[in-house]
């Protein structure tokens, strides 16, 4: 999906501003904020099918706002910003997981955390073994499909 195909103009600028309230630049760890241009381009771009429930969730937020969010001025866009977490529900979970996902995945938030800077595979990470016989009452529970014939 291209960059803002599924938002408004004035959507896209409100959600920049919640994904920079969400996660603030940092110059203490040396990281950008989820509204730095790559990592908000990553967003846009990261919507896929979940685009409805996006849209839901930024005219929820336009509608708490009593207009637009983005041009609210700081103090009222931490208040209404604070109702949102309170009522947003799965269109907020879904809009949070998107903007998490793309800011962990920039390049520069990796290396803040002294992560090398890669695709998990091929190569892979080191897992610690955990107790495998957590899985045992799923695997007594027998399959839960049926074969295709």
């Amino acid at each position: 999906m291209s960059d803002n195909a599924t938002l408004t103009a004035d959507q896209v600028r409100s959600l920049r501003c919640l994904a920079g309230m969400m996660i603030p630049a940092s110059s203490t760890y040396n990281v950008p904020s989820a509204a730095d241009d790559t990592i908000f381009a990553d967003i846009l771009r990261s919507f896929g099918r979940d685009a409805a429930q996006v849209r839901e969730a930024m005219r929820m937020l336009d509608d708490l706002a009593g207009g637009r969010f983005a041009e609210l001025d700081a103090t009222r866009r931490e208040a209404v910003a604070a109702r949102f977490r309170d009522i947003g529900g799965e269109p907020l979970k879904l809009l949070t997981h998107i903007i998490l996902q793309c800011y962990y995945r920039d390049d520069r938030v990796m290396r803040s955390l002294d992560m090398e800077v890669r695709p998990p595979f091929p190569k892979g990470f080191e897992v610690e073994q955990g107790d495998w016989s957590l899985l045992d009452p799923v695997r007594k529970r027998g399959k839960l499909y049926r074969e295709a014939g």
